[in-house]
């Protein structure tokens, strides 16, 4: 197995890259043993302490085990991983090992958007709804600013999945919305029709506001709903936001 000497400049980051690409990439499978620290410290062209140190970042994702005074074995990430390995990945500019991350997020943001809608319009107080209707108010104010809108709908969205009352909906949203991330190569022309849509948006308040918990996650869901292609191009866009 070969890897490319690290740079000058955080060769703790370029040693985790590279080993982490290597695990989710499937160049080490699951109970593989990685090379002992002073094989990595060589290959690497770093000190061991800088290899130390990207083991641990792998421990913490949950793609290895470092045993004390041990062997580093390689886990199957697929049961050990949580969504803070996505968020790692997409936020990797240099690669997107797995070829569907960009849509599986996509939907997985569908559906959280979707049922926070859902459970919003059944639990929602009156001050959570009035504060989407104004929400919407300043969504549609914002038009035709793109920029500004696309800042508006991320708060808009909040506001929903507050309303929502679904503490682990509201955590993973903010691990969507972390940052800049890259979400795939969907048309320009297609975010914008979608970001544009005061239409749905005002529908999707109103529907919260009235209760119909049936026709707020359908609208939702159609709102949210973006085609994806399996083999994607990095793109940035906030992920949280309905339209990237």
């Amino acid at each position: 197995m070969s890897f490319e000497p690290a740079p000058r400049q955080s060769v703790s980051d370029h040693v985790f890259g590279q080993l982490r690409d290597a695990i989710v990439g499937g160049r080490y499978a699951a109970d593989d043993v990685l090379p002992s620290e002073r094989d990595l410290a060589t290959t690497f062209a770093v000190n061991r302490h800088a290899v130390r140190e990207a083991l641990r970042r792998l421990q913490q994702l949950g793609l290895v085990k470092v045993s004390q005074g041990g062997a580093t074995r390689v886990l199957d990430w697929r049961a050990t991983a949580g969504l803070d390995l996505a968020m790692v990945l997409t936020m990797a500019g240099d690669v997107l090992p797995i070829a569907t991350l960009a849509r599986d997020v996509l939907e997985m943001r569908a559906c959280i958007g979707a049922d926070a809608a859902r459970l919003c319009a059944r639990r929602a107080d009156g001050a959570a709804r009035a504060a989407i209707a104004r929400a919407v108010d300043e969504y549609a104010a914002a038009v035709p600013d793109l920029a500004r809108m696309r800042i508006a709908d991320l708060a808009f969205w909040r506001r929903v999945i507050e309303g929502s009352s679904n503490i682990t909906y509201l955590l993973a949203f903010n691990s969507l919305t972390a940052g800049t991330l890259a979400v795939g190569d969907v048309p320009a022309q297609q975010r914008t029709a979608e970001l544009l849509d005061v239409g749905a948006h005002r529908k999707l308040s109103d529907l919260i506001a009235a209760g119909d918990a049936a026709g707020a996650e359908r609208v939702a869901r159609a709102l949210l709903a973006t085609e994806t292609t399996a083999e994607t191009t990095p793109a940035t866009g906030e992920i949280g936001a309905p339209h990237s």
